[in-house]
């Protein structure tokens, strides 16, 4: 795969060879594991209290791929899949699977414009979705767009009678249709689409495979030793690939089972799933884990008084911590109090599926919080000069990029966007700056471009600044990641208002975002300044303007 010999000290490396890559579709990889382990639990979901087998689960996946036919669903169709995580998500994940139809997966935080651009963008012609969840009406929201994405053709409510229809059982000429086009389906076919902002304004359409998710969930799960023995509690969200491919992907994969502790993250339901079904990993980004921990700690201050008990975690012993950096004392205590002495980090993006390093289990506690780990067997992971592309020494800081298996195939319908991103040797640019030690071991420093990480999620604030453009009292906005004690990031918006514009303070900015867009991209802190600080060219400093917003909000 190497197009250049590398000399020790540069910085580069590359994966195992082994295990050695899946090259079976999802839908073939499902099969084997149901025909190895057919009465091992596949499917757990707490919050109805249901159970599948493999078997069982295999059973109800086809019956779904049917109905979408009788929907006329075709191989490379669209499928949009809008709800939070419950036991309809993953039946749909894999029936879209079975039948080569291209899985869409919506934010269950999307706000209208949001909807529509990617039910337009993507092209999606049938959509499945949960009728509401928290404060959001899925099904309204879908009605309210529908002359906004002109291929939509049906949308089917995960309550209704007609999705019950649906996971009826087969007749044989559509259980032998299933099998037909499962048979000619090709491991590099596209099979799922996933949208992240980009510094254009617009999000985009990640493509992946059969053989980026398949292979990047397998490999997940080689490095953390799953078994048909490991249950595996999934708080983390499915339309995410730490949800659909590290955590579902990873268990089908290996015979494991999915735990779905609740539809949206609650430390109280992940922690009494953890006991219940005997959970041996648990999943999360650092947020969670310590708002488990918090959960543990009052707990622990109140004993079994005021309705408070004690939860068991024997049965833990591994997990993936994943999303942003995980300060050193919570993951000891991840490890001590929550007994998961073989925690695993993991880094990657959404465009290489998403995991390029990966800490092993028997890893040294500090590089398990020092680093992210080294590069996952069949990939290759360099550091360079981000202005030259020149591999740089060990030691240094660069862009880190990554090349193999894992890669998108593109961006959906942007060849340019997908061009900027993918170089012609196949490197994925990543935009995050790096440092790989002498031992292979990556450290992430920072990042070339704005993005902000706020309690895992990953904003763009070009995307918030547009949409900010649309206020008619605002001139100019400009959109900064300001520290904070509990998602790691907030936003902060700097903006210029018209001439006699008044009262544009951080409430009036929530309330006109407020059913627009996502809560999480919602700004929390709004200055408002009558220019920007600018360099001698005429660009805005952004560096200069986080570091007197925290100044100025006293965070430093």
């Amino acid at each position: 795969m190497s197009d250049q010999t590398y000399a020790d000290t540069d910085s580069y490396s590359r994966g195992e060879a082994e295990p050695a890559l899946l090259t079976d579709t999802i839908g073939a990889v499902l099969a084997r594991t149901a025909e190895r382990y057919p009465d091992s639990l596949a499917l757990i979901d707490a919050a109805v209290d249901r159970q599948w087998t493999y078997a069982q689960f295999r059973r109800d996946v086809r019956a779904l791929a049917a109905g979408l036919l009788r929907l006329g669903v075709q191989p490379g169709d669209r499928v949009s899949l809008w709800a939070p995580n419950r036991f309809e998500w993953v039946l749909t994940q894999f029936a879209a699977a079975e039948i080569g139809a291209i899985l869409v997966v919506l934010n269950p935080s999307y706000r209208r414009h949001e909807l529509a651009y990617a039910l337009k963008q993507s092209g999606t012609s049938v959509a499945l979705a949960a009728e509401r969840f928290k404060d959001s009406e899925y099904a309204q929201m879908l009605a309210d767009v529908r002359d906004q994405a002109p291929e939509l053709r049906r949308v089917v409510l995960f309550e209704s009678d007609e999705f019950a229809g649906l996971l009826t059982e087969p007749t044989a000429d559509e259980s032998a249709r299933v099998d037909e086009i499962a048979a000619g389906l090709s491991a590099s076919d596209p099979i799922n689409i996933q949208y992240t902002s980009g510094t254009t304004g617009s999000p985009k359409g990640v493509t992946l495979t059969h053989t980026n998710i398949g292979n990047n969930g397998y490999m997940v799960g080689e490095l953390v030793a799953y078994t048909e023995a490991d249950r595996i509690c999934l708080p983390v969200p499915f339309y995410h690939c730490f949800g659909m491919v590290m955590g579902n992907l990873a268990a089908v994969s290996h015979g494991s089972a999915m735990v779905i502790p609740a539809p949206g993250f609650d430390p109280a339901a992940t922690l009494s799933a953890v006991e219940k079904y005997r959970c041996t990993s648990l999943y999360g980004v650092p947020t969670m884990f310590i708002a488990e921990l918090a959960l543990l700690d009052t707990v622990a201050g109140s004993g079994t008084s005021g309705g408070s008990r004690k939860f068991d975690l024997s049965t833990l012993r591994t997990g993936i911590m994943a999303g942003s950096p995980c300060p050193e004392a919570v993951m000891r205590r991840v490890i001590d109090e929550m007994n998961m002495s073989q925690v695993s980090i993991c880094y990657g993006m959404t465009e290489t599926s998403p995991v390029s390093t990966q800490t092993r289990t028997d890893d040294p506690l500090d590089l398990r919080v020092g680093t992210v780990g080294r590069v996952g067997p069949h990939l290759e992971i360099k550091i360079v000069d981000p202005v030259t592309g020149d591999v740089l020494p060990r030691g240094e800081t660069g862009e880190l990029c990554t090349r193999g298996y894992s890669v998108m195939s593109g961006y959906w319908n942007e060849p340019e966007k997908t061009a900027e991103a993918i170089d012609a040797d196949g490197w994925m640019h990543t935009g995050d700056l790096g440092v790989m030690g002498d031992d292979g071991y990556a450290r992430i420093t920072g990042r070339i471009k704005d993005m902000v990480i706020r309690g895992g999620e990953n904003i763009y604030p070009r995307e918030i600044e547009e949409f900010l453009y649309t206020h008619p009292d605002i001139v100019d906005a400009q959109v900064i990641g300001v520290p904070d004690a509990k998602y790691g990031e907030e936003l902060m918006a700097w903006i210029r208002v018209r001439e006699g514009a008044e009262g544009l303070d951080v409430d009036a900015i929530r309330e006109f975002a407020t059913g627009h867009i996502s809560r999480h991209k919602i700004p929390k802190y709004v200055n408002v300044v009558d220019e920007f600080p600018m360099t001698v060219t005429g660009k805005v400093r952004k560096v200069e303007m986080r570091e007197k917003s925290i100044e100025m909000l006293g965070l430093g």
